[in-house]
């Protein structure tokens, strides 16, 4: 199976946000949201299904000084084939997403299953910025302003039974509202799955934001996961169901290409992919016609905080 590879274009300086603007604007919402501390769950179910909402939320751990990639290319250079396989598509197509209502059906090998609405997700734990280093499978990379918090406080309300040693992510397949469906591309819906014990780590980050705002549809609206040590196909978007269930399942892109396209796809510079290296990356914003591309590091950067999960693993093999 052919993915088409990137053809960038550098942004205007005037495109990429400072960092300093994005901190001071994080305060002022920090801020705001302190003060109407009784009133704020009100004001977010308000707001949040809105384009550009803000979301109240407060600095997370894992902070990176790396800057952030320009909010443009952060929302318009995307991997998302229910909208299209381009990488401009989903921007032209999402509009057709409705992100409200929403809710994300929990079942399986858990004790307590139950349907949240979106609006309670939001709630059910505090919201946290995550500034991530994003790799896709495809050479490129980016670092994005996430918001979001662990998965974990989930899985707690759920409560996963001694059968569960995975959990599946499932993308919403609706082809009235996603336009790629019509494509042969991939077998529908989209689905993705980690082993528990990737999923309960502190840095799986269930994301409702980014940039302090609510998610654009192109991103994954209106909830999706952040897997930031794993390449970007393995962050399903605009989740539907989560399944945790004791078998190892078969992902979206394992079932399409299994040889190319293993279950764990960590971020692995040593492992080429069998059409190219992985041993370098594109950072998007850096592309310029003389800028040297940049090592890929070991599980993304991410070595020291989930090197332990894999540990006696042969990571060629589980790839």
């Amino acid at each position: 199976m052919l993915i088409k590879s990137p053809a960038g274009c550098e942004p205007f300086a005037s495109e990429i946000t400072p960092r300093a603007v994005w901190t001071n604007r994080r305060s002022l919402v920090q801020a705001v949201a302190a003060g109407a501390a009784l009133g704020a769950p009100a004001w977010l179910r308000a707001q949040s299904g809105r384009p550009g909402a803000k979301l109240p939320s407060q600095p997370g751990p894992f902070p990176s000084m790396e800057k952030s990639t320009s909010y443009k290319d952060v929302t318009t250079y995307n991997n998302f084939y229910e909208f299209g396989t381009e990488k401009d598509d989903p921007a032209a197509h999402a509009h057709t997403l409705k992100p409200r209502p929403w809710t994300v059906a929990v079942e399986g090998e858990v004790r307590k299953p139950r349907v949240f609405d979106i609006d309670e997700l939001l709630k059910l734990a505090p919201l946290e910025d995550r500034v991530y280093r994003m790799r896709c499978v495809e050479g490129w990379s980016m670092v994005i302003p996430w918001v979001g918090y662990p998965l974990s406080q989930l899985l707690a309300r759920v409560e996963p039974t001694g059968n569960a040693k995975y959990v599946e992510f499932y993308t919403l397949a609706d082809s009235k509202q996603m336009p790629g469906l019509r494509s042969s591309v991939l077998a529908w819906p989209y689905v993705e799955a980690l082993r528990l014990d990737e999923a309960a780590h502190p840095l799986t980050l269930l994301t409702v934001g980014l940039y302090g705002e609510v998610l654009p549809n192109q991103n994954g609206a209106p909830v999706r996961m952040v897997v930031p040590w794993k390449y970007g196909f393995k962050s399903g978007k605009s989740i539907v169901r989560i399944r945790f269930v004791e078998q190892q399942p078969v992902t979206s892109w394992n079932r399409a290409a299994p040889h190319e396209y293993g279950f764990y796809s960590n971020v692995n510079p040593e492992v080429s992919h069998p059409r190219w290296s992985q041993a370098t990356e594109r950072r998007i914003g850096e592309d310029g016609v003389f800028q040297r591309k940049r090592p890929t590091l070991m599980f993304n950067g991410y070595a020291e905080q989930v090197a332990g999960l894999y540990a006696g693993m042969d990571l060629k093999r589980n790839f």
